[in-house]
């Protein structure tokens, strides 16, 4: 970086012609603050939170001399816009398909099978999501109706989950199919 900073101490001067003055540089700098400098031609002027229900100003053209000034409205114009009842954009709907929509090709509208009845659980699983579940209520509504903890309201309920835990990850299927002779190699 230096190196580059030597080489550049070199040049300005004799590219600009000028010697440079840093003293008036800063000078002007200090003169210049708190001025907001002037928007570039085409852009339009900030608007504060007050008037942003107003039309929108002429952007900052230099032909301002030119037309003439138009008054401000007093108050604002309005700040959304309305629908009449039935007509805005959420009481769109689709046209109900047809079957004059679809080609040749089409078999017409996709209706997906009922579903396969879910598995009946036998009465040892189903204990055991009773203790799973209802020990921890047991418990929670122990304390929420402030019943006496007795040694067999926590023994149910702290035996319960566990027990019901227990019995549920002992009961899990496992995928491992090869476990029967896993020295056999590719079986065709």
């Amino acid at each position: 970086m230096a190196e580059h900073d030597s080489d550049r101490e070199d040049r300005e001067p004799e590219e600009q012609g000028v010697p440079f003055d840093e003293d008036a540089a800063w000078a002007a700098i200090v003169a210049g603050y708190g001025d907001e400098p002037k928007d570039p031609p085409g852009t339009k002027p900030f608007k504060s939170v007050e008037d942003l229900a107003l039309p929108e100003p002429e952007t900052n053209d230099d032909s301002e001399g030119d037309a003439p000034k138009q008054e401000k409205p007093k108050g604002p114009l309005g700040g959304s816009v309305s629908f009449a009842p039935g007509v805005g954009p959420r009481d769109y709907a689709a046209a109900e398909p047809s079957e004059d929509d679809f080609d040749e090709d089409d078999e017409g509208h996709f209706v997906p099978p009922e579903p396969p009845p879910l598995p009946t659980a036998d009465a040892t699983a189903k204990f055991a999501w009773l203790g799973v579940i209802g020990g921890p209520i047991l418990l929670l509504l122990a304390v929420l109706l402030s019943w006496d903890m007795t040694w067999w309201l926590a023994t149910l309920g702290i035996g319960g989950f566990l027990g019901g835990f227990a019995t549920l990850v002992m009961r899990m299927k496992t995928d491992d199919e090869d476990d029967d002779d896993p020295g056999r190699g590719a079986v065709v």
